[in-house]
């Protein structure tokens, strides 16, 4: 469902993303680690098509983003760190609005599923926004997504800010998106959450893919110690 190849975008000749190559299939959620300016961000902008790669190329769906952006939207939901609704709409509305923005027409009662399936309280599901909680913004994004059919879902710091609590229920509607058959790419400074969420996870430094890991086959602390090893050197 992801692909780059050779994907490569630099500014004034300084690699922000050196020659990764990357294939996540339906169902698997690839987590990328790093610092700040890793890369991680550049990454998914490629694939959104927001900005133009150096070289090489992003493929959703295999189709290649920059050649085909209209139709390969149509296969993705993205959630930023701070997700973007209309806070004087309710959170139907939202979603009612994304959807036809996506060629779907909803039903009252289709929306109001949605909503609760990715875990919006029932009774919020009538309420303006801008009385939302960050988690519960994330769970419209979510619903948007299901109600799109989303095969891809691309995340960047989808954590950042939320509270245990709300960080697990975040988890648990990844793993639901996964158990659906979405391929999810998610840029991350959650160590746990990625081991948790993850089928894979890969470190990135200097714009560069330096490890990556099944999340099977490694704990929590050898995690935390590998990347902080690839941090130091």
């Amino acid at each position: 469902m992801l692909e780059a190849v050779d994907l490569t975008k630099t500014y004034n000749g300084t690699a922000a993303l050196d020659a990764l190559s990357l294939t996540i299939a339906p169902g698997e959620v690839f987590c990328l680690l790093g610092a700040n300016g890793a890369g991680k961000t550049t990454t998914i902008n490629l694939f959104l098509n927001f900005i133009q790669p150096t070289k090489g190329v992003a493929r959703i769906s295999g189709l290649d983003v920059t050649e085909h952006p209209l139709q390969t939207k149509r296969h993705l939901a993205y959630i930023p760190e701070q997700v973007m609704l209309y806070p004087n709409l309710t959170g139907v509305e939202n979603l009612d609005y994304f959807a036809a923005l996506a060629g779907r027409e909803l039903t009252q009662d289709e929306s109001r599923s949605f909503l609760v399936e990715a875990g919006l309280p029932a009774e919020a599901a009538g309420r303006r926004v801008k009385t939302y909680s960050k988690g519960m913004r994330q769970k419209v994004g979510i619903a948007v997504a299901m109600a799109k059919q989303a095969d891809v879902l691309l995340l960047d710091e989808p954590t950042s800010g939320l509270d245990p609590k709300a960080s697990n229920e975040f988890s648990e509607l990844i793993k639901l998106m996964s158990d659906r058959g979405t391929a999810i790419l998610m840029a991350t400074h959650d160590l746990f959450r990625a081991k948790e969420s993850g089928t894979r996870v890969g470190i990135m430094k200097h714009g560069r893919l330096v490890e990556t890991l099944n999340t099977d086959d490694i704990g929590h602390a050898d995690l935390e110690k590998l990347y902080l090893e690839h941090m130091r050197d």
